[in-house]
């Protein structure tokens, strides 16, 4: 029998039990601000928090950029060929009425013979074409080369001739194609490549975040590649808005799809959960105003119209203009662009795979107990 010496009063530590959470600080006492924010981190406010600024911050820069871009073009200087001298009283006239008219200059380059002046154009390496005719001048415009810039030339050129007493011919050379009057189609299903591209990538590391990181690699070749076709094929077969050189433009759309999905799983196994902000910032809010789809490059404000060629979303719109508008002219250096962020992409992507968020666990199971 037991010998019970005392009553069993309350304990002296009245505290909480081993195991269990403080209620207030870790001594008992109000916890302090560290603590309160330590504590706030850990909660699920923290990243709540971040993302409501993130946000709105986003939304003001998204309006803000492609306002400054697209709002107001203003030429700054126009590539214009010049068959035979540009001396001739009414071309020389016509030129200084059009740099006062546009405040801006025209970048005369002058052409022995006008075949020569339409070959310049065919490879973009001039907006129009201006000769003497008679006592007057004729000014080719080509819509597909910037249908801003073709109807900026056309309008003012109309108004300057009337203002200087010269005769004024204004035909379009290169026009787009019906269904695309303004010149927006290209940019649209660019537009939709790139997003549908990282936005595929997002969902790749939320619903199948155990492919390793080389399957990940796979399947964004694998829905680039169809993206690509479904893109087209509506744009073309269903719509009828385009006629594209089907194949050329299948690829450029997927290559552009691949490449805008491996950005974001670069900055994936960089940065983690917020890969989106330098996702969003590289190719909405910088690249794609400047990819010269929307507003032609001469009417982008300087630094723009630069950057904008080296970046895929610029890369991407200058393959597939060239692609429907320009066929036997294609360029190198779009596909270059866009090659050289797949391959940056995706070789950060596997050095740094160990930081990859996914991927399975491979490591055995422990044996059970017997």
């Amino acid at each position: 029998m037991s010998d019970h010496r005392g009553d069993s009063g309350p304990p002296e530590d009245s505290g909480p039990r081993d195991g269990g959470p403080a209620p207030d600080g870790a001594h008992g006492g109000p916890r302090t601000p560290a603590e309160k924010w330590t504590a706030f981190k850990k909660s699920p406010y923290f990243p709540a928090v971040v993302l409501i600024f993130i946000v709105a911050a986003a939304a003001g820069l998204f309006a803000g950029s492609y306002t400054y871009a697209m709002a107001n073009p203003t030429p700054r200087s126009i590539p214009t060929a010049v068959v035979g001298s540009p001396d001739t009283p009414p071309v020389k006239a016509f030129t200084q009425g059009m740099e006062k008219a546009l405040s801006a200059s025209l970048q005369l380059t002058g052409y022995a013979t006008y075949g020569r002046a339409r070959r310049a154009v065919d490879e973009q390496e001039e907006f129009a074409i201006l000769r003497a005719r008679g006592k007057g001048v004729e000014l080719d415009v080509s819509g597909a080369s910037g249908a801003t810039v073709a109807q900026l030339l056309a309008q003012s050129g109309a108004k300057v001739g009337k203002a200087i007493g010269v005769d004024v011919r204004i035909r379009d050379i290169k026009p787009l194609q019906k269904g695309d009057p303004r010149g927006l189609a290209l940019f649209y299903i660019s537009l939709a490549a790139v997003i549908i591209g990282f936005v595929g990538a997002i969902q790749l590391s939320v619903h199948a975040s155990a492919l390793e990181p080389a399957e990940r690699i796979a399947c964004t070749a694998v829905y680039a590649l169809l993206g690509g076709f479904s893109i087209a094929a509506v744009v073309d077969w269903w719509l009828g808005a385009l006629r594209l050189p089907f194949m050329e433009s299948w690829l450029i759309l997927a290559l552009t799809m691949f490449t805008s999905g491996m950005v974001f799983s670069m900055f994936n196994a960089l940065m983690g959960r917020w890969a989106m902000i330098p996702t969003w910032g590289l190719m909405v809010l910088l690249g794609n105003p400047s990819s010269g789809g929307a507003v032609s490059w001469p009417l982008l404000p300087s630094a723009l119209g630069l950057v904008g060629r080296w970046l895929p979303p610029g890369g991407s719109v200058n393959a597939q203009h060239t692609a429907v508008y320009f066929g036997g002219h294609q360029h190198a250096f779009p596909f270059l662009v866009l090659a050289g962020w797949s391959v940056l992409s995706c070789t950060v992507f596997w050095v740094w795979r160990h930081r990859h968020p996914g991927g399975r666990d491979t490591t055995p199971a422990p044996a059970a107990d017997a």
